[in-house]
């Protein structure tokens, strides 16, 4: 595999995804959902979880998905995390069908183009911060002094270079939050994808969060935040709001 160099940090890492070549930034919608439905099988009972969910995500959007608990947000979550597959309709990332991918192509697509960050941070709590924000880029297959640079790079971009070898008990909670952003940041992922990130924050810690995602959507990320708070929600710039497996409305923010 071709690695990016040290003196590269910040360009995007381009590399072979199985078959599937994902369109460049721009060219297609980065998210584009048709007709979406989830089912699950609880005994006899059909439990329908997502009824018809159509949405498109434009490069370069800050887009939050807000509904109670039960109302399909976390489903809508998975599949659009390549955690799940739909029971059908289509789902496009950057153009390419993701039904028509194989589990070695999801897995590289969860890797490389998709940044993860969830409430529970998600970090390995043996680990230093650095070696935290590497884990992507050691599955990615990326020599150890690559690794090294594109870590602090990352780690450098929220705030925490000089915390880089501690590790999360040593850090405060918006601090190991800030870690997961920078792993989720360092693969230069086509989505940002942010699963309740300010759950588990006190409310300095959750507007830290907040401001760093609404600085990374200034810098031309495209972020999806999921929430069930409405003051959360509104720090994107647009809110699809979803109730009972469907989407409610699609509305500007209110600020």
């Amino acid at each position: 595999m071709t690695t990016s160099s040290p003196e590269v940090v910040g360009t995007n890492l381009e590399g072979p995804l199985s078959e599937h070549t994902l369109e460049p930034a721009g060219a297609t919608p980065i998210v584009s959902l048709a007709d979406i439905h989830k089912d699950y099988q609880t005994g006899s009972i059909t439990v329908e979880a997502l009824r018809g969910i159509s949405l498109r995500v434009d490069d370069g959007e800050f887009v939050a998905i807000i509904g109670p608990s039960g109302s399909g947000k976390s489903t809508l979550m998975h599949i659009l995390g390549c955690l799940d597959h739909p029971t059908s309709g289509k789902y496009l990332l950057a153009g390419v069908d993701v039904g028509e991918m194989d589990e070695r192509a999801l897995a590289e697509v969860r890797n490389r183009r998709i940044g993860f960050v969830f409430q529970q941070f998600n970090l390995l709590g043996t680990l230093s911060a650095a070696r935290n924000v590497e884990l992507p880029l050691i599955y990615a297959g990326f020599d150890r002094r690559t690794r090294r640079a594109l870590a602090a790079a990352s780690l450098d971009r929220v705030g925490l270079s000089h915390r880089m070898e501690h590790r999360p008990s040593e850090l405060s909670g918006g601090q190991q939050q800030r870690v997961a952003v920078a792993r989720a940041l360092v693969t230069e992922p086509t989505l940002i994808l942010a699963d309740e990130p300010t759950g588990n924050l006190d409310s300095s810690s959750a507007e830290e969060v907040l401001n760093l995602l609404a600085e990374l959507h200034q810098a031309g990320r495209t972020v999806i935040l999921i929430t069930h708070d409405i003051e959360t929600a509104s720090t994107a710039q647009r809110v699809v709001r979803i109730r009972d497996g469907l989407i409610q409305s699609d509305e500007a923010a209110s600020r």
